[in-house]
């Protein structure tokens, strides 16, 4: 059998098995556990164990559970309620300031937790019941949601960028620094939209009688002051090399995690408890889908299936920027299906070299990855933001959520079209920071 059938073969399983609603990692492990027995044998089971657990023993991973526990931290508190309520009181006058509230407060929030459904369940939980009390429409309250969520895996600490840089070698601090800008503008962007709709559709409804003075407005700074430290702390230490991913990532937890239970006085078991097993839950099933996947690309590379797509498309005659935009289609079927993390360590090391090879900065790269990694999380049939948000506002329809936030996956793919226009808007700061790659 041809690589090119097997391919097709191991493919169309996987997707059989995400159909029957399977969790994903059990899907990517049953499938490739499946394709190395029909291709070597019984004797291939002696290597399972053995590339599932030395898939994901680096000790950098470590950072992976810490900045979870961080997330889970915040998102288990009335922080988010807190960023949330302050926001609002300085946009309330500002047409569709509930909406830029919301997607500020998404952005923040995607600082503390570098979570994705752990931004849009914290936010979403104040935000669609609030704006739909005003008036908005369930698509625009969903939407906007379900889109300023995706900023949690571009804004750093991000987990994707954590998985990137170690799937390819590249250094995770320069990624971080290599989402700030990009993730400030996709942030600006959102607002922009945000803002033009709601006075093209003439949405007014925050400015009815709703009038905050200063002293109201400041009055929810304090509690959220600690956090914002805090980020901007984790920050530095990587950036200023004192740190490495995984010990700012553990100190960054215990003082998100002192902050949360002091200023909010959660000091009963079941409350801390509760904090820890979010995060030991969200922790596993990153690690089980990271091991699963390392799994699948070693039954990719026994098929010899790797190799054949890399040797295809580096025989393409194309333009790299031909050659760019067939890797983006690439990536947003694939996170139409698949999670960022399950993507990030099959489909990195087989594009990592072509990247490379075609002039581009993979710091650079892993930006626009992510960013394509945004857009499949609220595009179906797998968008797990969709999901996040449908569990928090079940009487919306998911047509509804969908109608909502596609004008922001079409800001999203301008955002990609920017960022190769002007690359320098990611890579500016890790350069300045940390001297020119290599």
């Amino acid at each position: 059998m041809s690589p090119t059938t097997s391919g097709l073969l191991l493919i169309l399983a996987l997707f059989a098995l995400l159909a029957t609603g399977m969790p994903i990692a059990f899907a990517l492990g049953l499938a490739a556990v499946g394709a190395l027995l029909l291709s070597g044998g019984t004797g291939m089971f002696y290597v399972l164990s053995e590339t599932m657990f030395g898939g994901i023993a680096n000790l950098a991973y470590v950072s992976i559970p810490m900045f979870v526990l961080m997330g889970a931290a915040v998102a288990s508190s009335p922080a988010g309620g807190d960023l949330y309520a302050s926001l609002d009181r300085w946009l309330n006058r500002v047409p569709g300031g509930l909406i830029l509230s919301n997607i500020g407060a998404c952005a923040v929030f995607a600082g503390m937790t570098g979570s994705s459904p752990a931004t849009c369940a914290a936010i979403g939980k104040m935000g669609i019941p609030e704006m739909m009390k005003r008036g908005y429409p369930a698509s625009v309250a969903t939407g906007s949601i379900a889109a300023g969520g995706t900023l949690g895996i571009l804004i750093p600490p991000s987990i994707t960028f954590i998985v990137y840089g170690i799937s390819t070698e590249t250094s995770i601090g320069r990624l971080f620094m290599a989402g700030v800008f990009p993730g400030l503008m996709l942030t600006a962007m959102f607002m922009v939209w945000a803002l033009v709709d709601a006075k093209r559709k003439g949405y007014e409804f925050d400015a009815r009688g709703v009038r905050y003075t200063l002293k109201e407005k400041l009055a929810a700074l304090p509690r959220i002051g600690p956090f914002l430290l805090i980020i901007a702390g984790t920050l530095y230490v990587l950036y200023g090399g004192i740190a490495t991913p995984s010990e700012a990532a553990g100190a960054g937890a215990l003082l998100t995690l002192l902050v949360v239970v002091i200023a909010y006085r959660l000091f009963r078991y079941r409350q801390v408890a509760g904090i820890f097993g979010s995060a030991m839950r969200e922790s596993i099933m990153i690690m089980m889908i990271m091991a699963a996947a390392e799994l699948f690309a070693f039954a990719l590379s026994s098929l010899f299936i790797t190799q054949t797509v890399a040797a295809a498309i580096a025989d393409l005659q194309v333009n790299r920027w031909v050659l760019l935009g067939l890797i983006n289609v690439f990536l947003l079927i694939s996170g139409m299906f698949l999670p960022p993390v399950a993507i990030i360590v099959m489909a990195a090391p087989l594009l990592f070299p072509i990247i490379t090879q075609a002039g581009f900065d993979p710091i650079w790269f892993g930006v626009i990855l992510t960013i394509n990694m945004e857009i499949g999380l609220i595009t179906p049939p797998v968008g797990l933001n969709l999901f996040v948000i449908n569990a928090i506002a079940p009487q919306v329809p998911t047509r509804e959520i969908l109608w909502g936030s596609l004008p922001y996956v079409l800001v999203m793919a301008l955002a990609i079209v920017i960022l190769c226009v002007f690359p320098g808007i990611a890579t500016w700061l890790p350069n300045q920071m940390m001297g020119a790659a290599p």
